[in-house]
């Protein structure tokens, strides 16, 4: 009598297991993806949209030199309110500022752009920085935002190379000599812009003739969570000082200003601006005013 083995059946259950662990794996795998492309996507526009808003070329002049950084937010999108901006005046002197505007998002993008447009066209008819800035304040105003912006706006004159500078709740500027000097410009200001209708800004003016360079920052530079702003200032007026005196081109003045950012601990957007000048004014050769401002016309770059 022949005895039948038992049959046994093949369980189908580890091939259903490994049926939906792939499909389970593709599906991630093609989310990871579309978000790769969603974050490239956001990283380039992010990018365009900041180069657009920040100038492509500095003005200059021969003995004035500029640089200017820019470093994103190192959280939420990679663009913010803060800019640096310079340009050519209707008389033929220079305007530089550097702002910020409350927050590092799409609507702080926005207004900053609002904001340095609308001080481009009201300085081409102002008399000063203070007055540039009590417009550009009733102008944001008038656009109804609930964010403020601060600003340090600067007129520069290639005939005497005086400094005219108004400060609408920014932070202070740092400035160097090649003798070895150096000090924060903590000059006397007025309310951000975009607060109280009216605001006066007072003008405080200074000489550029000695050689060495003036430094315009926004507060991600020099200020974080356990990094005092006076400690953020000290470092870059050492910085700067170091600098000078060892005939650093402005450029790398520029980057090393920024690189305090690193030390700050601060997540925000950061901006540096630098005004770089030789041992005296480049237009005293020119005695009439009327042609000195003529050859600061033919020698400033014209903005990008």
């Amino acid at each position: 009598m022949s005895r039948r083995r038992p049959t046994r059946s093949t369980p189908s259950a580890p091939a259903t297991s490994a049926d939906d662990l792939l499909t389970t794996l593709g599906r991630l795998t093609a989310q990871a993806r579309r978000g790769a492309e969603l974050q490239h996507a956001r990283v380039e526009l992010a990018e365009a949209l900041q180069r657009e808003m920040l100038p492509a070329v500095l003005p200059a002049l021969p003995g004035l030199r500029t640089a200017a950084r820019y470093a994103p937010a190192r959280t939420g999108l990679d663009i913010g309110g803060d800019w640096y901006d310079g340009f050519t005046l209707p008389d033929g002197a220079l305007a530089f500022c550097v702002g910020d505007v409350q927050g590092h998002d799409v609507e702080a993008a926005a207004i900053m752009g609002q904001v340095r447009i609308g001080l481009r066209a009201v300085a081409a008819t102002a008399t000063d920085p203070g007055q540039v800035l009590s417009r550009a304040n009733d102008l944001l105003l008038s656009v109804g935002s609930s964010l403020f912006a601060t600003c340090s706006f600067l007129r520069f004159d290639p005939v005497t190379w005086e400094l005219q500078s108004a400060r609408a709740g920014h932070v202070a500027s740092v400035w160097a000599t090649a003798g070895g000097r150096w000090g924060i410009a903590e000059d006397a200001g007025g309310l951000p812009l975009g607060i109280q209708p009216g605001e006066v800004y007072p003008v405080t003016r200074r000489n550029l003739a000695e050689a060495g360079a003036f430094v315009l920052l926004t507060d991600g530079v020099v200020e974080g969570p356990s990094f005092p702003i006076d400690k953020g200032l000290a470092t870059v007026a050492e910085v700067l000082v170091t600098g000078v005196c060892g005939g650093t081109a402005p450029e790398e003045l520029a980057a090393g200003v920024m690189k305090v950012a690193e030390l700050t601990g601060h997540s925000d957007d950061a901006a540096v601006l630098v005004l770089s000048h030789d041992a005296g004014p480049a237009e005293a050769v020119v005695r009439a005013r009327g042609g000195a401002r003529r050859v600061a016309r033919l020698t400033v770059r014209p903005p990008g």
